[in-house]
């Protein structure tokens, strides 16, 4: 198993040095001027050229590389040419706010998908399986922007039952700072109001969040354990008599959720990604609302920072997944022998 976890890791490296690379080239061949950006329209060429040699935009495209992979490499990923602040510190205040809408809505979606599309593929051709099926298309068509702003208009505007925007009432305040998850935050503050209203404001952007990944994941399990009920073991364990429910539990789930749980890990990369449209919809103070300022305002060291550090976090996530997967199936680790 060491050498299974080993060798993702070692497989994760070269995608995120080519990541990191690719993300570079790309900020420097869009149209946008950074300089121009951040001095304004009634600047000097002066100030323009002044501006540039602060920040190293007139060096050689190769200088500027190897001082961006040496920065990375030291852990110092520069300051914001539009703010002055250490980008550092803007992705420590943000990524919280981005990890727990995304692991919320990960969890809603593995919670209902999965469930769901075991009793699909159980009661198969059945009204469940349909209504699995229906919601399964209707979850990948739904466009996330045109569900949050229907969201926002039913839930926040018609009916007043949920926050339209926002982390948490300004009126009651952030819990103390130990995990930067409110959610935990407010547990260990012994804040129950504080965990509510955390919650409150989550289920808008969480359940936009979840949509195409429940649909996935009830997919995926659906064709997992319907494969799952043409082998042979499960056959005999029908004829032997076995129950439909001990059927599931023991035999069809643990051999179906293998597929599934290979699937958790782009899973959560769509949701990273969806997250930057929802975010900035409901105005949520994460890593993809900074992404949309650095956008706006051609900041490309904010820019190549959230992209380096939605890599890392995405590889993290992969090489969990990998090991899970392996524990479920030692099969899948004794491939790498």
């Amino acid at each position: 198993m060491a050498r299974y976890i080993l060798r993702r890791i070692l497989l994760a490296l070269p995608a995120l040095f080519g990541l990191v690379l690719l993300t570079f080239v790309l900020t420097r061949v869009i149209p946008a001027d950074p300089a121009a950006t951040l001095a304004g329209d009634a600047a000097t060429p002066a100030q323009l050229a002044e501006i540039r040699a602060r920040y190293g935009l007139d060096r050689p495209l190769w200088e500027q590389a190897v001082t961006h992979m040496r920065q990375v490499l030291s852990g110092d990923l520069g300051s914001s040419i539009f703010s002055g602040r250490p980008v550092m510190e803007e992705i420590v205040f943000r990524l919280p706010a981005t990890l727990e809408l995304t692991f919320v809505a990960l969890l809603l979606a593995t919670g209902l998908g999965v469930p769901l599309g075991l009793l699909a593929a159980l009661n198969h051709n059945g009204p469940i399986d349909h209504l699995a099926r229906l919601i399964s298309v209707g979850g990948l068509a739904i466009a996330s922007f045109w569900l949050a702003i229907m969201l926002q208009l039913i839930f926040a505007m018609d009916l007043d039952v949920l926050p339209l925007r926002g982390r948490i009432d300004v009126a009651l305040g952030a819990p103390p700072t130990v995990t930067g998850f409110f959610l935990v935050d407010s547990l260990l503050a012994g804040r129950l109001d504080l965990l509510v209203d955390t919650l409150r404001h989550l289920a808008l952007p969480a359940v936009t969040l979840c949509l195409p990944g429940l649909a996935s994941i009830a997919r995926f399990t659906r064709s997992g354990v319907l494969e799952t009920l043409q082998k042979d073991f499960v056959l005999y364990a029908q004829a032997a008599g076995y129950g439909r429910v001990r059927l599931a539990a023991i035999y069809v789930l643990r051999n179906a959720v293998t597929v599934t749980v290979a699937q958790i890990g782009l899973l959560f990369g769509a949701l990273i990604s969806g997250a930057v449209a929802v975010e900035a919809i409901f105005d949520w103070p994460g890593l993809g609302t900074y992404a949309v300022q650095a956008i706006l305002s051609a900041d490309y060291k904010a820019l190549l920072a959230v992209t380096l550090v939605v890599g890392v976090v995405y590889a993290v996530v992969n090489v969990l997944v990998d090991v899970a997967q392996a524990l479920i199936d030692p099969r899948v680790a004794e491939q790498v022998k």
